[in-house]
Order: C-alpha cells, then sequence, then structure tokens
C-alpha cells in the first residue's frame, strides 16, 4: 500500500547516525508464510529492503523446526528464545474439554475466561504464551526500554511482543486496534488509522505484473467459485477483505510502525527499544492463492519496495537500529499446481480423514453414536471425547491410531505416549525425525492424545474455499525451513548454509544488546557468526 505509507513519509527528520556497542532499535521482522524456497526463488530479482537485509548475515536454511508450523506457534518462538513445547503455544488453537464454557475450542491469543468469550469472539491475551520476550527481559532490565509491537494478526503482535509492551496494534478486519486497556492511544494512531480508512474506501486499480510475474500467470479453477492464479489484486472501494488479502495490509502494517518510531522516539531514548514488526500478507496471499502463482510474486516484490520504504525512513531519522528478518512458518503450493510441475504425490486430503468423521466410524464399536474423536481441521493434534469411559481411552486410541496409519494419505500417528518418550531433540535441525519435531512441539497439558501427520505434499484443505486453498502446518521441510537474516549498517555480507533454528534468534539478540540470559531459561543459541560476542 504505497500511498499510505509515503504519507508518513516527512515524520522523520535527518541527523547524522550515532554509532555504539548495542544498537538503540532492535526491530524484529516476522515475513508471515515466507519459506525458505520462496526467498531463494526470488533472491536474485529483489532490489529492495529485502535485498538489502538479505545481504548481513543470511541463513538460508533457518527452521521453524517444530512440527506445528502455524502462525501463533511459529511467532511464539521467535523472541522467546523458546519452542513450543516450552512456550506453550503448540497450535493456533486447541482443544480443552475441562473448560467451563460451551466452546471448547481455545484461541492461542486469548482468555477464554471472560465471561461471553469463544475461540471466535474473544479478548486477546498473552495469557497463554509461558515465558518472557525479549522485548519484556529489557523492559526488566531497564524500564526506559520500549516494547512495541505491530502486526498484520492479534496473535502476531501478542506472541511477539509478550506482556509487556508499551503500544501493541494489529488489523482487526476494519482498522489497527489494540488489546492494552489504559495504555495511551498514540496520536499517529488516530492518523493512521482515518487515513487508512479514507485508502480502503478508495477503490485500487489492478496492479500491472512485470515479466517474471506475467509469466506465472495461469488460471486453476479448483471449484465454481474458486479460481486462482491470475489475480492482480484490483478492489472495490471499501473492500477490507480484498484489502487484507493484498500487498496493501504490509504497506500499511509498516507505515503505522514508522509513525510509531516517530512519535515514541524508538531508538532515541537511554536503553535499546524493541520494534516487533509481523507482515501478514505473504500468509493470506498464500492461502488465498498458492505459493506459486503471480499473485505470490506480485506480493513479494511489493513487499521488498514497501520494506525498502520502511528502512529509508528509519535511515533518515539517523537511528542506529539492527533488524532481524525470518518467518513463522513456510507453505504448500496448491496441489493442482504441483501435480502440473511434477509432483505427483500432490493431492488434497480425504473428508473422511477428519477425526468427526473417523471417531463417527469408530463409535459403535464403542457402543456410542456420536464421535469420539475431537479435532480442527485434517491431520495433526485428536483428542479422545472426554465422555469416552476412561476404560476404554486406550482402546480408542488404538482403534484410530490403527484406522490412519492404514490410509494411505498418512505417513503416520502418534500417541502422546510415544512422542514425549522421545528425549528433547538438539542438533541440527535439519536432522531431526518426524517424531523430534513432534516433541518440539508437544506439550502434554494442551496437546492431543494422538497426532496424526499426513503425507508430504498432501493439503489438509480438503474442498478450496474463497480465501483458503493452500496452507501450511505440517512438519515437512516446506513448511519448516525459513530465512534468517541479521542485518547492521556496515555490516560485512555473510551468507550461511548451516541449518540454525528461529529459537536462536532471540539468545543472538539479546547478546548483541549486552543483555545476560539466565542459563536454561531459552531453548535456542547466540549466533557468534553474525558477528555478536556471544557469552561462553
Amino acid at each position: 500500500m504505497r500511498p499510505v505509507f509515503l504519507a508518513f513519509g516527512g515524520l522523520l527528520a535527518a541527523a547524522s547516525p550515532a554509532i555504539a556497542a548495542p544498537p538503540k532499535l532492535i526491530v524484529a521482522i516476522s515475513v508471515d508464510q515466507l519459506s525458505s524456497d520462496l526467498f531463494d526463488e526470488y533472491r536474485g530479482r529483489l532490489t529492495g529492503g529485502l535485498a538489502r537485509i538479505a545481504g548481513g548475515t543470511a541463513y538460508r536454511n533457518g527452521y521453524q523446526s517444530h512440527a506445528a508450523t502455524e502462525t501463533c506457534p511459529g511467532h511464539s518462538t521467535i523472541l522467546t528464545g523458546k519452542r513450543p513445547a516450552a512456550n506453550g503455544i503448540i497450535a493456533n488453537s486447541w482443544i480443552d474439554q475441562a473448560t467451563a464454557r460451551t466452546d471448547k475450542t481455545i484461541y492461542c491469543a486469548e482468555d477464554e475466561h471472560v465471561p461471553g468469550s469463544t475461540s471466535t469472539s474473544y479478548t486477546v491475551s498473552p495469557k497463554h504464551l509461558n515465558g518472557p520476550t525479549l522485548g519484556d527481559l529489557l523492559k526488566a532490565r531497564s524500564p526506559a526500554s520500549r516494547n512495541v509491537a505491530v502486526a498484520g494478526k492479534d496473535r502476531s503482535a501478542v506472541m511477539m511482543g509478550g506482556r509487556n509492551v508499551d503500544q501493541r496494534w494489529y488489523w482487526d478486519g476494519k482498522s489497527f486496534s489494540t488489546d492494552l486497556k489504559g495504555a495511551a492511544v498514540r496520536r499517529s494512531v488516530v492518523a493512521f488509522n482515518s487515513a487508512l480508512a479514507t485508502a480502503i474506501a478508495t477503490a485500487r486499480p489492478a496492479m500491472a505484473p512485470p515479466a517474471i510475474c506475467q509469466a506465472k500467470a495461469r488460471a486453476y479453477q479448483l471449484t465454481p467459485a474458486v479460481k486462482v492464479g491470475d489475480n492482480r489484486f484490483a478492489r472495490a472501494a471499501g473492500d477490507v477483505r480484498q484489502f487484507r488479502i493484498s500487498p496493501e495490509l504490509d504497506g500499511a502494517t509498516l507505515a503505522l510502525a514508522a509513525a510509531l518510531v516517530q512519535e515514541m522516539g524508538l531508538g532515541r531514548g537511554p536503553a535499546t527499544d524493541v520494534l516487533a514488526v509481523s507482515l501478514a500478507a505473504t500468509d493470506y496471499v498464500g492461502h488465498a492463492y498458492g505459493t506459486d502463482g503471480m499473485e505470490m510474486c506480485l506480493q513479494l516484490l511489493a513487499l521488498d519496495r514497501e520494506l525498502g520504504d520502511f528502512l529509508a525512513q528509519l535511515d533518515r531519522g539517523g537511528i542506529d537500529y539492527a533488524v532481524v528478518l525470518t518467518s513463522d512458518h513456510g507453505g504448500m503450493d496448491i496441489p493442482e499446481r504441483l501435480r502440473e510441475k511434477g509432483v505427483a504425490g500432490a493431492a488434497r486430503a480425504a473428508p473422511g480423514l477428519a477425526a468427526s468423521e473417523v471417531g463417527k466410524m469408530l463409535a459403535p464399536r464403542f457402543g456410542r453414536t456420536e464421535s469420539i474423536l475431537k479435532g480442527i481441521g485434517i491431520g495433526g493434534d485428536i483428542w479422545v471425547d472426554a465422555a469416552v469411559p476412561a476404560a476404554q481411552k486406550a482402546a480408542v486410541l488404538r482403534a484410530a491410531k490403527e484406522r490412519y496409519a492404514a490410509d494411505p494419505q498418512v505417513h503416520a500417528a502418534y500417541t502422546s505416549t510415544e512422542i514425549m518418550a522421545v528425549p528433547m531433540p538438539s542438533g541440527p535441525p535439519n536432522q531431526w525425525s518426524i517424531l523430534q519435531r513432534l516433541r518440539a512441539s508437544f506439550d502434554p497439558a494442551r496437546s492431543g492424545d494422538l497426532v496424526v501427520v499426513l503425507k508430504e505434499n498432501i493439503s489438509p484443505i480438503a474442498v478450496p474455499s474463497a480465501g483458503y486453498a493452500a496452507t501450511h502446518g505440517s512438519p515437512w521441510d516446506y513448511d519448516r525451513r525459513v530465512p534468517i537474516l541479521f542485518w547492521r549498517k556496515r555490516q560485512a555480507a555473510a551468507p550461511s548454509e548451516a541449518a540454525v533454528e528461529t529459537v536462536d534468534i532471540m539468545p543472538t539478540l539479546a547478546a548483541m544488546a549486552g543483555l545476560t540470559l539466565a542459563p536454561g531459561s531459552f531453548d535456542g543459541r547466540c549466533l557468534s557468526a553474525t558477528g555478536v560476542a556471544c557469552p561462553r
């Protein structure tokens, strides 16, 4: 959304950069659903902000090492240094049959104890995140540190910001809002939301694709109502849904972040500040259209430009800042396009693999008529219905495991006992087994009684719908492997093939900021190849 971003272009005054050992501002950027596959494909064509950041210490083999490659778990690892098994964020949502409310699904960034709340109509809260973020820790060391989060999704802002946040803003479907009660609403946010409303009320013409994107224009009619592959992001006046599923959302998110930098004087105080920015458009575009069509090409080139504008704003403000850029997960393309590219096994999962369907099929064996299994979607965590007598639970699990294991679209099904018997993994994440990946995101208090892993290139979307044609969430590397890029002014280029984890980001940034971490309080390691003086 270039016009909205540039509307704030005059907010940062020019000044000479001040160089110091710890940066005055750490900018942690997550590009939702930016896989290393996408980064590798487009890297040579980037000329803006992504290109600049990739000119620092660039790990193309970064990993969201766990199996639960979803938005909430992925963002939870970046600034806590903890895998989901330790920080408790095992999925975007999970089922808690013991909760008092009727809706037993728990959203990762909600407080389910608020009267009248549901998993889809909730009060945003960080209560489920176990452990502090980098911003929390810096503020604990020095209250003068500011901790700010801006994102295209509430869960992304919550998981990167943490509990002790000065400002937290996220797109709520109509404007950017906050969950912070009592915090002063900044003038820049009010002005920004007003400008954004005006921009959305104005129709947007279709984007003109450059040759590289035009070459990818190939339409796929997935259902009578769902076509992907040749959308150019035209938007009718007032269409907030199409605004969200387009490069405009990232431009707006970065513009708001820039406005808060200016008004709050981030990077100009006596202590290191943290600005966490999560850019959601790549994820929304990936879900709606897949990862390899013209739409994704237009999105990534726009993202590169918008990031370039944002960094130029920081430069003009003379701020001594450091950037880390990564992603919460990768993504699988639509199977229809994958098959055309020669991936013979790519397919959509059979609807009968849903937990409710399998549970319904097994129910008569145990004298029941209703489904004896509960789950969210196809694959992943599955729970035995709490109404099943304790004496039957083991038999139900055996029957469910056998049913899933026999299906040609299922790689394996593992019980919670099998997963918990595996030691917490260590060493290069690219060498972990599937069970080790599952262990890294398994919390016995929240995870399922059974975890079902679909085979590689089997999409859990049985029937595409508008905005939901492709997805992620598997333990396969197209969902796990993400870039991890560190950049600071005058830093020499240092590309690396080493396999590292997103949990390595927080201890590396902590060392950069001169923050001492308690031993055993994080899962990652400081990456000395970034030029940071890591503790011994």
